[in-house]
């Protein structure tokens, strides 16, 4: 998304298809706010991300203004705070609701994100194994979790997407293409029927829809790297 006269006011370095710079772009695309957006190669970074993110050279990285901010949890509470007027606010007002909310985001980092990797290129089939049980073990709480923060509306956040929508978010490409990449549905109507119904509700939403990968084009994609033994 870029235009207005602010479009360079916000700088994005990310890659189409990483979960963690994907939920940045949803933030600013639910927010709506204009930014030009840099695709990187990660197998040949750009003096750009090297100069923004000196310290562990990942995407993503928010330029604002020529000043960089990096790590896409501390660029989602950078982007709700500089930008309270405009846009949903994706973190709640009420500071017990906000550390609920953090706390849901770190957990799928730590819990869901890491294991889905782990069952997806682990080395071994115990690796692999330990993934999917933590993977599984994970979407069972959030579907409980969802259950509560929404109290009965459709997301996270209430009646509008919110923060753990957002964080969530940057992963349903990657759920939605489970079966195809691991040989496992990740959410059914028996088990998860919110999340599920939670996943179609978001993904069809046109902040997203203007974001989320192609679900084909990053199947082949994962399984061209993973066949490369090549990190994504």
């Amino acid at each position: 998304m870029a235009g207005g006269e602010d479009e360079h006011e916000l700088k994005l370095l990310g890659t189409w298809r990483g979960p963690f710079a994907l939920r940045v772009r949803l933030a600013l695309n639910f927010k709506g706010l204009s930014y030009e957006y840099q695709e990187e190669d990660l197998a040949n970074k750009s003096d750009l991300l090297l100069e923004s993110n000196p310290v562990n050279k990942k995407v993503p990285v928010l330029i604002h203004n020529g000043v960089p901010i990096c790590e896409s949890l501390a660029i989602l509470e950078y982007i709700d705070e500089v930008y309270r007027g405009t846009g949903p606010c994706l973190l709640p007002g009420d500071p017990y609701q906000r550390a609920v909310a953090r706390f849901w985001a770190a957990y799928i980092d730590q819990n869901l994100v890491a294991p889905w990797w782990k069952m997806f290129v682990g080395k071994t089939d115990k690796e692999k194994h330990e993934g999917t049980k933590q993977t599984l073990a994970a979407v069972e709480k959030l579907e409980v979790a969802l259950r509560e923060c929404s109290s009965g509306k459709p997301f996270f956040g209430g009646d509008n997407v919110g923060y753990i929508d957002v964080v969530l978010g940057g992963m349903v490409a990657w759920m939605q293409g489970t079966e195809a990449l691991c040989g496992l549905e990740l959410l059914d109507a028996t088990k998860t029927p919110l999340l599920l119904a939670w996943m179609e509700r978001f993904g069809g939403m046109e902040p997203a829809k203007a974001v989320l990968p192609d679900i084909d084009r990053l199947v082949e994609f994962a399984k061209m790297k993973r066949a490369q033994k090549a990190l994504i």
